[in-house]
């Protein structure tokens, strides 16, 4: 069984990701995958979908597709969007499913720059190295989605079971406060360049896309005129052209650079900070590596606890209501 969707309208940087390609970066090939991973893992459980799941990851944009063959259970996670159904709200997460002739229509919301559309049932997309992750500069794996568009979903399944409507997460929810380890090339800048960096708040350019996020606030000029040969780059590293302007890369980066790197947003801190929009204001502070690898575990450990919840959040309130023990502890001898 399949499922066929038409694109209306697509906002841009529309592109299907799935978790990447691990290990890519050896043949000079970027990763990609999603702009925030928690919000894809979420849907995956959500859609008890595998690995090798892959969704249509949405900008501020938005999108509107029109179901025009089959029928599929869905769902859509990240940010705080507007999610409809043939006009009926949609809570900003959840699982629905979509029929023949519906239309779906995702539009910015109070907050977030991404999230992500998933389906019981596999995209059918170009694939290389492994992967369905769109990398947008270079055209690997084909190109942003745009109106006109046609998406197969093959294997399509209705899971009426999975219907749920999810609390948005605090960790998921970008909070203005990004924690980043100072270096590896920080002795390129003056004290109070360093100090500069964490002391005053950034704010977030247009200058904003897969690639990286320009930051606008106190510049970071080097201190000395600089020579230093490409080498590889991480995602989080905060690398600091000739303009002064920080620059954190994200999920599309390339794969080695020049340019010093002041310092690298903790593993921790990734995925919320890709949900700041333009003009949102960023306040950086220095954290030590050990305090990072503490703060990763201490996410990791939050994220599980919310993925272990979804099942208990699926179904109609009657649905909820009889799973609940709503009698414990009431019994006694005087009963």
């Amino acid at each position: 069984m399949s499922a066929k969707f038409t694109v209306s309208f697509a906002g841009p940087l529309v592109s299907v990701q799935d978790d990447g390609r691990p290990g890519s970066m050896r043949f000079g090939v970027p990763r990609s995958g999603p702009m925030d991973r928690t919000s894809f893992a979420v849907l995956r459980r959500a859609l008890e979908q595998n690995e090798g799941f892959a969704a249509i990851e949405v900008s501020i944009g938005g999108m509107v597709l029109k179901c025009t063959e089959g029928n599929v259970t869905a769902g859509f996670v990240g940010g705080n969007f507007s999610v409809s159904l043939d006009g009926q709200p949609q809570s900003p997460w959840s699982v629905f499913t979509i029929r023949a002739g519906s239309t779906l229509t995702i539009r910015p919301g109070l907050e977030g720059s991404w999230g992500y559309l998933g389906f019981c049932g596999k995209i059918n997309s170009s694939e290389w190295l492994g992967s369905q992750a769109t990398h947008l500069a270079s055209g690997l794996c084909g190109h942003p989605l745009a109106a006109g568009a046609t998406i197969e979903v093959s294997e399509a399944k209705v899971e009426a079971g999975f219907t749920c409507s999810l609390p948005i997460p605090d960790f998921a929810r970008f909070s203005g406060n990004v924690r980043i380890v100072p270096g590896p090339q920080d002795d390129c800048f003056a004290p109070e360049t360093l100090g500069a960096l964490v002391s005053e708040p950034y704010e977030v350019t247009q200058d904003y896309d897969r690639m990286g996020m320009r930051l606008k606030g106190p510049s970071l000029p080097i201190a000395e005129e600089l020579s230093m040969p490409s080498e590889a780059l991480v995602r989080g590293a905060v690398q600091v052209p000739g303009h002064g302007d920080p620059i954190v890369l994200l999920a599309d980066h390339q794969t080695t650079g020049g340019y010093p790197k002041i310092a690298t947003v903790i593993t921790a801190d990734q995925d919320q900070l890709t949900q700041a929009r333009a003009r949102d204001k960023v306040r950086l502070a220095s954290a030590t590596p050990a305090e990072a690898v503490k703060l990763a575990r201490a996410q990791h450990a939050k994220v599980t606890t919310y993925l272990e919840s979804i099942a208990e959040l699926r179904g109609s309130f009657e649905d909820r209501l009889r799973r609940s023990n709503l009698i414990s502890g009431v019994v006694g001898d005087e009963f």
